[in-house]
């Protein structure tokens, strides 16, 4: 049988018509024979690197590939042995040289497939590659050639290769390996030239990337190395002016007008002036934002026009948002809002839209009150063709949120508001990340107005209908999500969409899901140290001072335990001092102590003002399946909570968060579980429903189940679908 194998291993290698005629091996000489015996070491080395068993070196999954790469490995490098022996033109010296340079290559093809560095199937390349660098080199002839046609690893072996060392094309050729370098890793060719500056060819890469990516070229350009100083002797226009703005200490602050700069239509000079007065820059941003906006709707693309976009947000939030949020407290508008007194309509717009994960609701609800105080008698959609449509849709998606989407579009005529809401559930597979479809699936959810809900659902219809004729997968998929999702909210269709989309329950939580091995399930608390943190910290107390809890106090938390029904326990900071961080210590503690007791909380719960949930969030365990966020606004922090734990359920207010609603949902919550229900939250909320009457009715609406999470659900649902895919 052995016989047999080897016996189909050569007819195999004849047919491949590469075989080579084996050259006799002279007698070695012994001062010699230890070179050979490293060469034969090595190739028994190869032939195994992948299993020890193994006869032939098994670089590919095609056997007639292994043995051609064999049969090179074997037979050609045992010739360049015999070759080199026997060539008289060859001194003694140099069969050392060669000999050595043989084992040379192949330990650094070793050393590199083992590192995966490069792969088997160049083994053969390699091979040929280095007996014709060999025969270049005995004849004084470069090798530039050679390394130019073969792959890097390759050349990489080649140039580091002892017995080349000396060869005249070894400068040229280390070039164009970085070249080479340059071609595969096109996204980090300024990160290359930093590490070799002074190749030829870097002035014309230097060039490509300035306009490629100016954003990152600045970085570089603003170094104070090699790279730095050779790019600032380049004399190419939009190079000239990057390097300029880099060489300059608020550089930053120009270039987000860079794209104006380089066409002259506005000077560093002209900016300089105005930088240090914060509104007028803002309102440089702003026109610059407008002026860039309608270029790009007529496909021009403007120079780091997401750079002005990004500068333009942070400045609305640290100009403006920041101040009115910190202002929440004041009764008087005129106080809080006094900041704004001096922006237009459009500059007002761009507060809402850059800001959305920075704003409070009641921010927001003023800024909005001042846009078309500011207009006047004009009509909403006056205000989209003052902005050439930029952020539209995100605007609606905000308007629709803070339920005011009715409001502004009844301030156009019909037929415009039929038209807006049309193209905005339209083009959503342009949109390279799900951003424009997730915020099109919460306004779906945030909408009462039973027409518009209807209009978007026949244009969801309409693409899914388009995109499967055309077999666009991923535009079909989106449709279809979304189409599914919105007829499911009408529970006259009967659609399970947990089971329809292959996600994980929708509508109810099951208790299983949230216990751990034991039967247990952590239930976690965050609490704020202002005033009204401290309120809701003692009526929290207070309401589990029964027969059917038992609390257990910490220095730095509290723990409650069910004493009847399902195992629970509540682990809730104590509301220190805000101002010395002493909760988030606490916070912090906590959370190295259920780390340290294999305690992973499964139910969370913020409570707290919506500008302390970001700090909730950052320390949102993984392992959360349930979390409530109990303030204004939580809603509008979905796509954070999900980031962390994809598949969790989420409750959110829209508007303002309500402590008498918070401790509704919470005792709901914990007394559903403690007496061994799964958390079905369409009964849940009609039960709570009942409860609120009057004012409090109206802030339980504004809070969101998990099952009307449209945005949470389509991102759910997408990943699930994609995977199929």
């Amino acid at each position: 049988m052995k016989k047999l194998y080897f016996l189909l291993i050569g007819l195999l290698i004849c047919a491949c018509g590469i075989t080579q005629t084996a050259i006799t091996i002279p007698p070695i000489p012994q001062m010699r024979q230890l070179f050979h015996d490293k060469i034969i070491a090595s190739q028994k080395a190869i032939i195994q690197l992948n299993n020890k068993k193994d006869t032939i070196f098994t670089a590919s999954n095609d056997l007639d590939v292994n043995l051609q790469i064999h049969q090179m490995l074997k037979v050609r490098i045992n010739n360049m042995r015999a070759e080199i022996e026997m060539d008289s033109t060859i001194d003694v010296s140099g069969k050392y040289k060669w000999l050595r340079g043989i084992d040379d290559m192949l330990t650094d093809f070793k050393n590199g497939y083992q590192s995966k560095l490069i792969k088997g199937i160049l083994l053969s390349d390699l091979i040929i590659a280095f007996e014709e660098a060999m025969q270049a080199e005995l004849h004084h002839q470069s090798i530039f050639p050679i390394v130019q046609q073969n792959e890097m690893e390759v050349g990489n072996i080649l140039i580091r290769n002892f017995a080349l060392q000396n060869n005249i094309g070894i400068p040229a050729s280390k070039e164009v390996l970085v070249l080479k370098l340059c071609q595969r890793n096109q996204q980090n060719i300024l990160k290359i030239l930093s590490q070799y500056p002074n190749v030829s060819f870097a002035d014309s890469l230097i060039i490509v990337m300035a306009h490629r990516n100016p954003d990152k070229f600045y970085d570089y350009a603003s170094a104070p190395d090699s790279l730095g100083k050779r790019i600032q002797t380049v004399n190419e226009p939009l190079v000239k002016t990057i390097s300029q703005m880099a060489g300059m200490k608020t550089g930053r602050v120009y270039f987000p007008f860079l794209d104006n700069i380089y066409h002259h239509k506005i000077s560093i000079d002209s900016i300089e002036k105005i930088s240090a007065d914060s509104n007028a820059y803002y309102k440089l941003l702003v026109r610059t934002e407008i002026d860039y906006a309608a270029r790009a709707k007529n496909g021009d693309t403007p120079i780091v026009m997401h750079v002005l976009t990004e500068k333009l947000k942070r400045k609305a939030v640290e100009i403006y948002i920041d101040q009115i949020n910190a202002l929440h407290d004041e009764k008087s508008d005129a106080v809080r809002f006094k900041c704004l007194d001096s922006l237009t309509a459009t500059e007002l717009y761009y507060l809402c839209v850059v800001a959305e994960d920075e704003i409070y609701t009641s921010s927001y609800l003023g800024v909005y009150k001042r846009i078309f105080q500011r207009m006047g008698v004009e009509r909403s959609d006056t205000l989209l063709n003052w902005v050439h449509y930029d952020f539209y849709k995100k605007f609606i998606k905000m308007a629709a949120a803070y339920n005011v989407l009715d409001d502004f579009l009844k301030k156009m005529n019909q037929p415009e508001a039929v038209e807006l809401m049309k193209n905005f559930a339209n083009g959503l597979e342009k949109d390279n990340t799900l951003e424009e479809a997730v915020d099109v699936a919460d306004s779906y959810a945030s909408i009462e107005d039973k027409a518009i809900k209807k209009l978007i659902l026949a244009e969801v219809k309409k693409n899914l209908n388009l995109f499967e004729q055309e077999k666009n997968a991923r535009a079909s998929v989106i449709y279809h999500l979304l189409n599914t999702i919105f007829l499911s909210e009408d529970s006259t269709n009967k659609i399970d969409v947990s089971a329809t989309l292959g996600i994980p329950p929708v509508y109810i939580m099951p208790k299983k899901l949230l216990q751990d091995s034991s039967g247990k399930i952590i239930i976690q608390q965050f609490f704020y140290g202002d005033k009204d943190g401290l309120a809701v910290f003692n009526s929290f107390m207070a309401n589990y001072r029964n027969g059917l809890w038992k609390i257990v106090n910490k220095p730095e938390w509290i723990e409650v335990s069910s004493v009847k029904g399902t195992k629970i326990t509540i682990y809730a900071n104590r509301p220190f001092d805000t101002k010395q961080d002493l909760d988030q210590q606490a916070q912090d503690d906590l959370g190295y102590y259920l780390d340290s007791i294999g305690e992973n909380p499964t139910v969370v719960i913020h409570r707290g003002h919506s500008y302390y949930v970001n700090q909730t969030i950052k320390q949102l365990p993984y392992s959360s399946k349930v979390v409530l966020l109990g303030s204004c606004g939580g809603y509008h922090a979905l796509d954070e909570v999900l980031n962390i734990c994809p598949q969790a359920h989420i409750i959110a207010s829209k508007q303002v968060g309500t402590g008498i609603v918070n401790i509704a949902l919470i005792n709901a919550i914990a007394e559903s579980l403690r007496l061994g229900k799964d958390l079905n939250w369409p009964l849940m909320w009609k039960s709570l429903e009942n409860k609120f009457t009057a004012q409090y009715k109206e802030k339980f609406d504004d809070y969101v189940p998990p099952y009307k999470n449209l945005g949470a659900i389509f991102i759910m649902a997408y990943k699930k679908a994609m995977e199929k895919e």
